[in-house]
């Protein structure tokens, strides 16, 4: 069976978020139509990038060295003729440039652009850098889907918040993310699950190879009968307690609800079943073949290692057969793209897997197998060992309840996801500048309470005067600060495109820094002239703003005190 969420369940994640345009893709669209003008024609990788040092400019271009060999002038004196072509596209805009090296063109803009792009961030508000994705698809996020043998620990744990995070910054860039669950309920382990249940009603000891754990113990009381119970009947019935617990867990865990609970059951029911009806598919196209005895699919055809068996002589389904229909499932139900979060066990299997797709007609570019690496908790310098089966495990509740539900979330996101994760505990549990979550929280704190103490009023007319030309020049911490907000729609882009929430972190964590060193450098609130203090203070709301939404997409608390 497949567990649905209803059409209000549904609208509680929002539809694809709305387009809005940012300050820089005007500034790239300048860049490049002045190199196309110069080239007379298209031309392709130009960027636009902020240079390390600020003694290099605001943004910096490589579009003179690209176009260099096809007008057959030096790089150098192609960026010379760029900067005066942008200089009169521009206007006031870009106060100068500079060539650089072999042939960079490095760009100053006036006070006028950055406060311009300021109030144009501020006034687009929670649309600001959302929508941007090309081509908006509609998307399958399958994640967790642990098998329900046991309870969820901190490995898990991370599948879980990198599933979140990824479907919450792919519905922010625009596409129409739902979220799935695969429940692994057929098979042996659920029967051995019951044997274990069943061993312990009884008074006595668990197989060799069956589960362990007081949850285990805990199944065997709650159950009525499970002495006598058939143990397949018996797993099934512990399954259903564990996928309540999960679902459970995952909420108290920040984790948006999944419009679906697929149960692997449901694909060996109905005549013909899911698994009947992919094989005959594959079979009509001619992939598949019998040797002794068995059904194989010759995955060898889409680049696998060897063929693979879909049903064994014994005419029992393998795992795989199972696989190949649930994704078949999910290409019939009309998602552009799946996108499966596996554990690292499962590295093997994709080839197979994408050989499969593609034997089912799929384009196998449109399913991405996403392998995450192992959490280690280190204590004191050391590594703890766990074993799900032998019950010796931290849970997902256990990791929570020692550092905290931010700091978990925080420091199981804040690494690529294809990178093994050492979370320190000592390190998670501090309140100090060293822990980078509470830095970026404290910071969020910090500009509320700033603009708490300035007043509602005050804060409403210094958004609405950001664009004074009367006012001073920029101090460079506030360019500084400004360039970074700017930046946010770009990094949430190549984020998503990176299927990396870890570059939110470490964008959050880098705007922080650039609010402390401004805050520390610029007064806010009493700061002269009064349009001084204005547009510092539309800064604090930009980047109150900026943080809350990163610690929104990461499933981390944005705290208006601490």
């Amino acid at each position: 069976m497949a567990r649905t969420l209803s059409d209000n369940d549904h609208a509680s994640h929002g539809g694809p978020a709305r387009a809005s345009a940012t300050p820089l893709e005007g500034l790239r669209r300048a860049v490049i139509g002045a190199a196309e003008a110069l080239a007379a024609k298209p031309v392709g990788a130009i960027t636009l990038e902020r240079p390390k040092r600020a003694q290099f400019g605001d943004y910096s271009t490589n579009a003179a060295l690209l176009l260099a060999p096809g007008l057959g002038v030096p790089p150098r004196e192609v960026a010379e003729r760029l900067g005066a072509a942008l200089a009169d596209r521009l206007g006031p805009s870009l106060a100068r440039f500079e060539v650089a090296g072999p042939g960079f063109l490095n760009l100053f803009v006036a006070d006028s652009w950055l406060t311009g792009a300021l109030e144009q961030a501020l006034a687009a508000g929670e649309d600001f850098g959302a929508g941007g994705a090309e081509k908006p698809e509609r998307i399958l996020v399958e994640f967790v889907s642990v098998n329900p043998t046991g309870p969820m620990h901190v490995g898990h744990a991370r599948n879980a918040a990198y599933g979140d995070a990824l479907a919450r910054m792919l519905e922010l860039h625009g596409h129409r993310v739902e979220r799935e669950f695969y429940v692994n309920d057929a098979g042996s382990q659920v029967r051995k699950f019951g044997q274990s249940i069943q061993a312990l009603a009884r008074g006595g000891s668990v197989p060799e190879d069956g589960y362990k754990g007081d949850y285990v113990l805990d199944l065997a009381a709650r159950l009525a009968n499970a002495a006598t119970m058939d143990p397949g009947e018996l797993g099934h019935a512990a399954v259903a307690i564990m996928v309540e617990n999960i679902e459970e867990s995952l909420g108290a865990f920040r984790v948006g609800r999944f419009h679906r609970w697929f149960f692997e059951s449901a694909l060996h029911e109905g005549d013909p079943s899911p698994v009947a009806h992919t094989l005959s598919i594959l079979e009509q196209q001619g992939h598949t073949y019998t040797h002794e005895g068995a059904l194989w699919l010759r995955t060898t055809d889409f680049g696998d290692d060897k063929d693979r068996v879909l049903v064994r002589s014994s005419g029992e389904h393998t795992y795989f057969a199972s696989d190949i229909a649930y994704h078949q499932d999910k290409r019939e139900r009309g998602f552009e793209r799946q996108i499966d979060v596996w554990g690292a066990d499962h590295h093997g299997y994709v080839p197979r897997m994408k050989a499969a797709y593609e034997a089912l007609g799929g384009d196998p570019g449109e399913l991405e197998l996403l392998i995450m690496q192992l959490v280690h908790l280190v204590r004191s310098g050391e590594r703890s060992q766990m074993s799900k089966r032998a019950g010796e495990f931290v849970t997902l509740e256990d990791l929570v309840g020692e550092i905290g539900l931010d700091a978990a979330r925080w420091y199981l996101l804040a690494r690529s996801h294809d990178t093994t994760v050492d979370l320190d505990v000592d390190l998670a549990r501090e309140q100090s500048n060293e822990n980078p979550v509470y830095y970026v929280q404290y910071a969020h704190a910090r500009i509320a309470s700033m603009l708490a103490r300035a007043g509602a009023e005050r804060v409403l007319a210094a958004t609405a005067a950001v664009l004074d030309p009367a006012r001073e020049p920029l101090h460079a911490a506030e360019r500084a600060l400004v360039e970074q907000l700017l930046a946010f729609p770009a990094e949430l882009a190549e984020a998503v495109e990176r299927r990396a929430p870890h570059r939110i972190a470490a964008y959050a964590l880098e705007l922080a820094q650039g609010f402390t060193a401004f805050y520390r450098d610029c007064r806010v609130v009493g700061a002269e002239p009064e349009t001084v203090e204005s547009l510092r203070i539309a800064l604090c709301v930009a980047s109150r703003s900026t943080i809350a939404r990163c610690l929104a997409l990461l499933g981390v608390d944005a705290p208006e005190h601490m």
